[in-house]
């Protein structure tokens, strides 16, 4: 493929799609696309970078046929491009499979995945590995602050992939990270997610230990070695595996203690309003004090991680600690929004369970007597059906006030298996928990502007927009709503 190709990128406004579209062209190849919504961040994007885009499917988008056609994991059958695709035979791919031909083949690949903390570790990886001036290219489910991309085709030889479970294609039902010929594995935690695709623990599993199975002999495995899954995966690999553990000390250290045997470990972590940090073990051998901006044990364990796989490149103490402690974080993960009348409003991903305990949990360690609203909206593809009905119960235990919002397209879930707001509701009230259900965004801001008061915290949690219920919030608490007690 030394000739420029014509590459065709169908649905190529996803996060993922549209940083392969950038990096196809920075190849020298033409690059044109289609989606059904083509909207900012991802449409000014691929204008700044002559893309063009056609708006919404059409089989003529292929006249005259490209030389190849990238099909994204959000195209279904049905799909006039697609089916044009199938009909006139014309060469096709996944997302994840033209990463592998066009990139990862002469590069060293660093594969980061788990089910929860792989955006915000990836994102803090490539910053750490950049800043000590190793050039990689990464590509990041998120955007990390002050980038204006997840993604980057860097002149240095490793590429640092956010790897996901996920399926690639409707044609390809195998997981995407399975594609990213790895080097080197970071697996953060393997837990139930994507109920959509997977029926149980044992199939995520499954396509973790295909993961592994492929990792060299002369690659890396990283992990936590308090995860059960995750250790018995490690288990079976033919790679070095590095454990990475977190010793109490300081201020209560939640969880599982590590033992001494992790090959990297977090001692005396102190969690602060604007930081955390730890004393960094090689074994039992100080390395290190760390400082990071990211608040939460969660990221404690996602830097040991980074740390793990720097060292491994050859990134250096003094750099690994500036580099560090500089990183600026990723948008959407705990990520202040503003702050009006002493009132602070984050933004959060999180929906799964585990997530939602570990934002609320990092909010109560770094000021316990500030009080915490939490404002939860169902909405991802597990979230909206019953998969985790009663774990919900326990994950808000941290909070002072929640607001579960309404289940975002209910339609989507399986009659019989949709996700109950009213249950919930009457679990947290059975815990002692101050939970109540507004029945829109409007009641929500309302309710939040008439009772928030000065020091309180706003953390609203979803996967998607949430209506614009940050802004909204903010907007009325400009206007001084924020009078009543709670």
């Amino acid at each position: 493929m030394s000739r420029p190709l014509h590459i065709h990128l169908v649905a190529v406004c996803g996060t993922g799609m549209g940083a392969l579209a950038v990096m196809l062209k920075s190849l020298g190849h033409r690059v044109t696309g289609s989606d059904e919504n083509v909207y900012p961040p991802m449409s000014t994007v691929l204008s700044e970078q002559q893309i063009p885009v056609f708006e919404g499917f059409a089989a003529a988008n292929l006249d005259p046929p490209p030389d190849l056609v990238v099909i994204g994991n959000a195209v279904s059958r049905g799909n006039p491009e697609a089916e044009a695709v199938l009909d006139r035979k014309i060469r096709f791919a996944s997302m994840p499979e033209t990463l592998k031909s066009f990139f990862l083949w002469d590069r060293r690949s660093i594969v980061v995945t788990g089910t929860h903390g792989k955006t915000t570790t990836t994102a803090m990886l490539a910053w750490v590995l950049t800043e000590a001036g190793l050039d990689p290219s990464y590509i990041v489910g998120g955007v990390p602050i002050g980038w204006q991309t997840g993604a980057r085709l860097g002149s240095g030889d490793l590429f640092i992939l956010e790897g996901d479970e996920y399926d690639s294609a409707f044609f390809d039902k195998r997981a995407k990270f399975l594609h990213y010929l790895p080097d080197t594995v970071i697996i953060n935690n393997v837990e139930f997610d994507h109920a959509d695709i997977y029926d149980s623990i044992d199939e995520i599993a499954l396509a973790f230990r295909r993961l592994v199975n492929i990792i060299p002999e002369n690659g890396l495995l990283i992990g936590p070695e308090d995860d059960e899954r995750v250790q018995a995966l490690a288990s079976h690999a033919y790679c070095a595996v590095h454990t990475l553990g977190i010793l109490p000390g300081g201020r209560r250290s939640s969880g599982k203690s590590a033992s001494s045997v992790a090959r990297w470990s977090a001692r005396n972590v102190s969690f602060d309003p604007g930081s955390t940090s730890f004393d960094l073990f090689e074994r039992d051998e100080h390395r290190a004090r760390l400082s990071t901006s990211q608040l939460g044990e969660h990221n404690v364990r996602n830097a040991l991680a980074v740390v793990a796989a720097a060292r491994r490149y050859g990134v250096s103490w003094p750099d690994l600690a500036r580099s560090l402690e500089s990183f600026p974080g990723v948008k959407r993960r705990l990520e202040v929004r503003g702050e009006v009348n002493g009132i602070t409003v984050y933004d959060d991903f999180a929906h799964h369970p585990t997530a939602v305990e570990a934002t609320l949990d990092a909010l109560r360690k770094t000021a316990p007597n500030r009080r915490t609203w939490a404002v939860f909206e169902p909405r991802s593809a597990t979230t909206i059906r019953r998969t985790f009905q009663d774990a919900y119960a326990t994950a808000f235990d941290q909070a002072d006030r929640v607001l579960i919002a309404p289940v975002y397209l209910p339609e989507k879930a399986p009659p019989g298996n949709r996700f109950s707001v009213e249950a919930l509701v009457a679990g947290l009230r059975e815990r002692g928990v101050d939970a109540e259900a507004p029945g829109n965004v409007e009641q929500i801001v309302s309710r939040l502007a008439g009772q928030a008061v000065p020091g309180d915290r706003i953390v609203f949690m979803s996967n998607g927009g949430f209506g614009g219920i940050h802004e909204k919030t903010l907007n009325r608490l400009e206007r001084g709503g924020a009078s009543e007690p709670g």
